[in-house]
């Protein structure tokens, strides 16, 4: 078997359920940025020293596939695993643990991201899944997205962001100019 089709070579993709569109779909966008996040995930993995973080990490890479899989499906009620309330819940139970174990008021002050190449990674790695929430809601204007799914997204976002706050070894406040 190759790795390549040579079917793309005129702007094409197939989309999970075979459909053929461009390569410049929203759809295609949507999916294509999950991807990028996904792979975002597993840089940041590689400087995660906290193996518990890891652990949860490699969970979330296994669920964006399917995150990915449901948004390369036309009719996504036909896609096998969907994200549920669960999952959202469990990124939740997520939020809440790491931030019960920080300072609650440094959490939320604006600071310079990275202290560490662990944290600055996480902090990239939130900043694509922002995006990828902004390109599933553009294709949500044109196409039917369950509300789950971009819930769990927006909820992922706050995941990252909270582990990279978590993990920061040296806060650096943002002071604003007056």
């Amino acid at each position: 078997m190759k790795i390549y089709t040579k079917t793309g070579d005129k702007g094409e993709t197939s989309l999970y359920d075979g459909t053929r569109v461009s390569k410049f779909d929203i759809r295609v966008e949507s999916y294509g940025t999950i991807d990028e996040l996904n792979s975002n995930i597993g840089v940041s993995r590689q400087f995660c020293e906290n193996q518990e973080i890891k652990a949860h990490l490699l969970t979330i890479q296994r669920k964006l596939f399917n995150v990915a899989g449901e948004l390369a499906t036309i009719e996504s009620m036909n896609f096998p695993e969907k994200v549920t309330e669960e999952d959202i819940i469990w990124l939740e139970s997520l939020i809440d643990h790491y931030l019960d174990q920080m300072n609650r008021e440094d959490a939320f002050q604006f600071i310079i991201p990275g202290s560490n190449a662990f944290s600055a990674h996480m902090h990239v790695t939130r900043t694509v899944c922002r995006r990828a929430e902004r390109r599933i809601l553009e294709l949500s204007s044109q196409a039917d997205i369950r509300p789950v799914l971009i819930k769990y997204v927006n909820r992922l976002s706050d995941v990252i962001y909270t582990l990279a706050r978590f993990s920061e070894t040296d806060l650096i406040l943002v002071e604003f100019m007056k």
